[in-house]
């Protein structure tokens, strides 16, 4: 049975993926599905980095912009929705490009890894949401960090309910989330996956673009954005990067310049977390920005797919002029 051809492109953030993303959707007449945990919610545009359409191209964008902000949603509804998507674009003769940095999201998706069911404990689940309303997400992190160190790197501190999730699943099995997962991957993934990875040779280049990031979502109203959710007490924007570091200023305990710091902090705190997740995927074919320019970078990448072996399913050389 054939599987259906994915393309993925992964990597931290500010590492150029959306970009990246619409250069080879165009070559391939592929659709973007995206793997981002926080640009699924409506209204936090800024904070999330969710592509603008001057950015998308006329590129279909799937899975953004799809949920109230107050609506729940877990990683198995991800994979059901992203799973959807990917046979609808694939039903429609076009081939699914999944763009994202959301490691936990990308690789349970794409190698198919079945969701842990164990550890319920409602009692130990509302002991922890209230250490994380009195003492914040740092101190679940600090827990999940002795437990499970594997996992707790590729997760914010921000990220309240998966936080939680993984501190339950440890607290009732005695096995750490990562290691369930680790044991629930199939010998066969259910997508024919080549993943492109963007990864900076020299880090400080990527820190670089994170701060000038923020500046600029700064520019572009995160204030405003991030003022709304905190007056309408939001709960997905306690979660997102942009939204609660600027908090402690609306509160009067910090001054405007030591929440943007401390947001850029974040912020790259978060990139190296994601580059730890995604360095421990050996498929990933990796690219550096800052060693190449953008056309030489974008070559590369096509250079790269056309030499797997999904190029005779989905790629056509005429149409990228290679």
């Amino acid at each position: 049975m054939s599987r259906i051809a994915v393309i993925a492109v992964v990597g931290p953030t500010a590492s150029g993926k959306t970009k990246l993303g619409v250069e080879i959707a165009k070559a391939v007449s592929g659709e973007v599905v995206s793997c981002d945990s926080m640009q699924i919610y409506k209204t936090m545009d800024v904070a999330t980095a969710k592509p603008t359409p001057e950015e998308m191209e006329g590129i279909p964008h799937h899975l953004v912009d799809i949920l109230l902000p107050e609506t729940p949603f877990s990683l198995a509804e991800y994979v059901r929705l992203a799973s959807e998507t990917i046979a609808d674009i694939h039903a429609r003769g076009h081939v699914p490009v999944l763009v994202g940095g959301t490691g936990l999201y990308a690789d349970t998706l794409l190698q198919g890894i079945q969701l842990c069911d164990q550890g319920e404990d409602p009692v130990y689940r509302e002991k922890l949401a209230a250490v994380a309303a009195a003492e914040g997400g740092e101190k679940l992190m600090e827990m999940l960090r002795e437990c499970d160190p594997v996992y707790a790197s590729g997760v914010h501190a921000n990220n309240i309910p998966r936080l939680i999730r993984a501190l339950e699943v440890y607290h009732t099995t005695g096995v750490p989330l990562s290691e369930h997962i680790r044991r629930s991957r199939p010998e066969f993934a259910p997508y024919d996956t080549f993943w492109l990875g963007l990864r900076f040779h020299d880090r400080s280049k990527l820190y670089d673009r994170i701060n000038l990031r923020v500046d600029q979502m700064m520019e572009n109203g995160l204030l405003y954005e991030a003022k709304a959710a905190y007056e309408t007490r939001m709960q997905t924007a306690a979660q997102a990067i942009g939204c609660k570091e600027l908090f402690p200023y609306f509160e009067g305990k910090k001054t405007l310049e030591e929440c943007i710091e401390t947001l850029k902090q974040s912020t790259r705190r978060y990139a190296k977390r994601q580059l730890t997740w995604f360095s421990r995927n050996p498929q990933i074919h990796w690219l550096e920005p800052d060693c190449l320019s953008w056309s030489e970078l974008v070559g590369k990448a096509m250079e790269m797919l056309m030499n797997s072996h999904l190029f005779s399913d989905i790629l056509y050389p005429g149409e990228i002029g290679l």
